[in-house]
């Protein structure tokens, strides 16, 4: 089985799982001119969403000389996308992001991004509050970066979302900047909610048992992330978390299309965790092996990617008869297709090589919820998925 053929019997495992789900992404992105150098077309983004299956929210990816012209794009694709895709408007509060939000919303955007890193901006900033204003106003939702790099951004978006309850806040990439303290918020403040766009299982599996299931959103951060991928972390994570067919369901879909829709959000229960969970110790010493090889990977430091997988190489070796044999043939499974596929030489960010790591990862953190079997299968997926 090559890897695309085990990332697509991961995602149809997962899928599988919630019986019938429609699968509905809160953040995905099109744009060519980002500094960081990734591109991602209109194409390349409703081929991943057709083979998933999705619908997915897009906006435009950075674009330092300004805003509206990108706007314009990303509406007159939602056009061509036969209604799989939803646009927001992305705003840059140092150029009057007020007036270019309510712009596009009269032409058609659905919900506005922020993204304070790459704008470098906090959500102090007086344009900020004219923002939740209008989308309180207008009934759409706000998506904002809460990766790290930003000061104070929970804190700014709790007192945001009170002074404005009728404007829903999407933290994106598990609200991670803040999650250490947000998640005792989060009961209080229903209209802020938390995207999945993610790549560490730990952190996932904390926001699913400390965060209410009904203000947990499915996103892959496509093309950073890739629907194969992502949906098999959400899914598995939620599960292991102890969240059911039905909550998972919300998760994955139903709530962010009632929250488009302007309809009352789904109840979909309490969170069932309260900050400690039982862990596997043989197979947190796999998974904390393969965490020591993914730093080294994104910073492109192969030396140590190769000995934090030879490590973790060496904690699967639990014996035929342990309980946790078949995860660990699993996580084996996945690094073979790494060697296959030239091994730490070729492991970067956005590589399909990075993604079988995660992917290992993803399987020795949730022991609990069933394997795909890795048989012989036939697919066609992008070479590019983590």
């Amino acid at each position: 089985m090559n890897a695309g053929e085990l990332f697509q019997s991961f995602f149809e495992n997962s899928v599988g799982a919630l019986g019938d789900v429609d699968l509905f992404d809160a953040h995905t992105h099109t744009g060519s001119n980002d500094p960081d150098g990734r591109t991602f077309s209109l194409a390349e983004l409703l081929e991943t969403m057709v083979s998933a299956d999705s619908r997915a929210v897009f906006f435009t990816m950075h674009e330092p000389s300004g805003y509206p012209e990108a706007n314009d794009r990303v509406l007159a694709e939602a056009q061509q996308s036969d209604g799989r895709l939803v646009p927001f408007c992305r705003v840059n509060p140092h150029d009057d992001a007020v007036g270019e939000a309510r712009r596009c919303l009269d032409n058609g955007a659905r919900g506005i991004k922020l993204h304070p890193r790459a704008e470098q901006f906090t959500l102090d900033h007086p344009a900020v509050d004219g923002l939740f204003a209008l989308a309180e106003e207008r009934g759409v939702p706000i998506l904002i970066h809460a990766g790290r790099g930003i000061p104070a951004l929970g804190r700014h978006v709790i007192e945001h979302a009170t002074d404005h309850p009728g404007a829903n806040v999407i933290l994106a990439h598990a609200g991670i900047c803040d999650l250490a303290w947000i998640w005792r918020r989060a009961a209080e403040r229903p209209n802020v909610y938390y995207d999945t766009s993610w790549w560490n299982p730990a952190d996932l599996i904390t926001l699913y048992s400390l965060v209410p299931p009904s203000q947990i959103l499915y996103g892959s951060d496509a093309p950073y992330g890739r629907p194969l991928m992502s949906v098999t972390l959400a899914v598995r994570c939620g599960l292991q978390a102890g969240l059911t067919v039905e909550q998972m369901q919300g998760v994955m879909g139903a709530q962010l299309a009632r929250l488009l829709d302007g309809e009352a959000p789904l109840d979909l229960g309490s969170p069932n965790g309260n900050g400690t969970a039982e862990v596997d110790l043989l197979l947190e010493r796999v998974a904390s092996c393969l965490v020591f090889s993914i730093g080294p990977a994104f910073g492109g430091v192969p030396p140590l990617v190769a000995e934090g997988l030879a490590l973790a190489r060496l904690a699967c070796e639990v014996g035929d008869e342990a309980p946790q044999a078949e995860a660990c043939q699993a996580v084996l499974d996945l690094l073979d297709q790494f060697d296959e596929m030239g091994g730490a030489e070729t492991a970067r960010r956005g590589t399909i090589q990075l993604g079988l790591i995660i992917l290992a990862l993803c399987v020795a953190r949730t022991g609990n919820v069933p394997l795909p079997h890795l048989g012989d299968g036939k697919s066609d997926v992008s070479e590019r998925v983590g």
